[in-house]
């Protein structure tokens, strides 16, 4: 098992990471601010259920086979690319609202919502990138069992990853009604959005294989 102070030390990068703006959060939001607040914690189930797909598939050496191969690499990453161009296109779309904004859509039932919350985390390739990358840092094989330690840090990573999640699904309500009252910063708010969710597309696309 590993050491109180590599666990603490993993934890820490994992929070900085996770309030990092990205595809997740900005579902969770919408989803929650859409169909209140239960949409959003299904659908967060949907994410923790991604994360533990690439917990396993890093700590069975899976996803360093993908990485092998190119193609499969590839594919995933063009296919991340795109779903955050779309999520940037209905950001900024003549007519379009904040993510933070209440509107009227279609009410998913529970079984879609998981489904949906599960593809947003499959299609960011950078979650299979950063468990090949950051795991192996906090590995130390004379604590035990490789495998184990794999699985212990990539729960912990999931963990933290939930906790905050589940807090923000539960502020979106209040994150929309600041924004309500305030016209201006939604304008501010969607573009902002939209311009930092294709800057992410183009940077997935340009970056290629690590």
């Amino acid at each position: 098992m590993p050491e109180p102070s590599t666990l603490v030390a993993f934890a820490l990068i994992c929070l900085g990471m996770v309030l990092t703006p990205g595809p997740n959060m900005i579902y969770l939001v919408s989803r929650s601010i859409s169909q209140g607040r239960m949409a959003g914690l299904v659908s967060l189930g949907g994410v923790a259920l991604g994360f533990v797909f690439y917990v396993l598939c890093a700590a069975f050496g899976i996803t360093a086979l993908m990485m092998a191969v190119p193609y499969a690499y590839d594919a995933l990453r063009l296919g991340g690319a795109l779903y955050l161009l779309y999520l940037a296109w209905q950001a900024i779309r003549p007519g379009g609202r904040s993510p933070f904004q209440v509107r009227d859509l279609p009410r998913d039932g529970r079984r879609k919502l998981f489904a949906m919350g599960f593809a947003t985390t499959l299609l960011n390739p950078k979650v299979a990138v950063m468990y090949l990358s950051l795991l192996p840092q906090f590995i130390d094989p004379a604590h035990g069992s490789v495998l184990a330690q794999s699985l212990q840090l990539g729960l912990l990573q999931i963990s933290v990853s939930v906790s905050v999640n589940a807090l923000i699904v539960i502020m979106a309500g209040s994150i929309a009604l600041f924004l309500g009252q305030r016209p201006l910063w939604q304008t501010v708010q969607r573009w902002l959005m939209g311009t930092v969710l294709a800057g992410l597309a183009a940077r997935m696309l340009v970056e290629g294989r690590r």
